[in-house]
């Protein structure tokens, strides 16, 4: 089974260009980078609480990522789950007739890893990861609280990472949303994909930032376009490199 949210993966078009918005205005700071040639891609680990913010920059043509990044620009790409054996977890899926990218692991920045077919998740494209030390991340100004991933049937979809993932059900206030993970680890939000402009997959991250006031001075400095409220902002995808961005002040429960 999977234990928490290991990373986000976004596509960039330049990750040096991408350390700008991530490492140096939202203050994640690098845990590692390096170019996975078989891959075609240069990747970046960026530390964000109990889980990390990955980026991806294409270094060749017709790879995967350089495909998503031509189709639809930067944005949001994959979610990955940390699991103590991965081989095993896809030896099970397998059994189980479940549609994998990967039958086998491979080298990956965040380890031993493998990807499952997104149909087979919905239209999220999921990736299982053995770090090679799976430990709590160095104190962040910024922190993974939630992945946004919209859908036609959310409960549908939400019964579906469950039956894969063994992801526990969090309690919300009923209704077509759903969610489930650990409230310290991540959590994934399955909403109507009618009121995230009718897309089903990933669509938005929520962050929390204990110190909201600093963040929305740099945020400002950086000429972010965003709404600010009293408690929370939000960041619009032209400043973020694709991603709809949701950041409060809250804490963890």
């Amino acid at each position: 089974m999977v234990s928490r949210i290991h990373h986000v993966g976004i596509v960039v078009r330049a990750i040096r260009e991408a350390y700008g918005f991530w490492r140096d205005v939202l203050g994640l700071p690098l845990v590692r980078e390096a170019e996975l040639v078989d891959q075609g891609v240069r990747a970046a680990l960026l530390a964000a609480g109990d889980s990390e913010v990955e980026l991806l920059e294409p270094t060749r043509v017709g790879t995967g990522v350089a495909r998503f990044l031509e189709k639809r620009g930067e944005g949001l790409h994959h979610v990955c789950f940390s699991t103590g054996d991965v081989a095993s977890e896809l030896a099970s899926l397998a059994a189980r007739r479940v549609r994998l990218i990967d039958a086998a692991p491979r080298a990956g920045l965040a380890g031993a890893i493998g990807f499952i077919h997104p149909d087979a998740c919905h239209n999220v494209l999921v990736e299982l990861a053995t770090p090679p030390e799976d430990h709590a991340g160095p104190e962040t100004p910024v922190k993974l609280k939630r992945v946004v991933i919209g859908s036609t049937e959310p409960h549908v979809t939400a019964t579906t990472f469950q039956g894969l993932f063994g992801l526990p059900e969090v309690a919300i206030n009923g209704g077509a949303r759903a969610m489930l993970g650990w409230t310290g680890g991540g959590t994934l939000l399955m909403v109507p994909a009618a009121e995230v402009g009718g897309h089903d997959g990933l669509v938005a991250l929520s962050m929390v930032a204990p110190e909201l006031p600093p963040l929305v001075q740099r945020l400002e400095a950086a000429r972010a376009t965003m709404l600010v409220g009293a408690s929370e902002l939000t960041i619009e995808p032209q400043s973020s490199h694709g991603v709809h961005l949701h950041i409060s002040r809250y804490h963890f429960p």
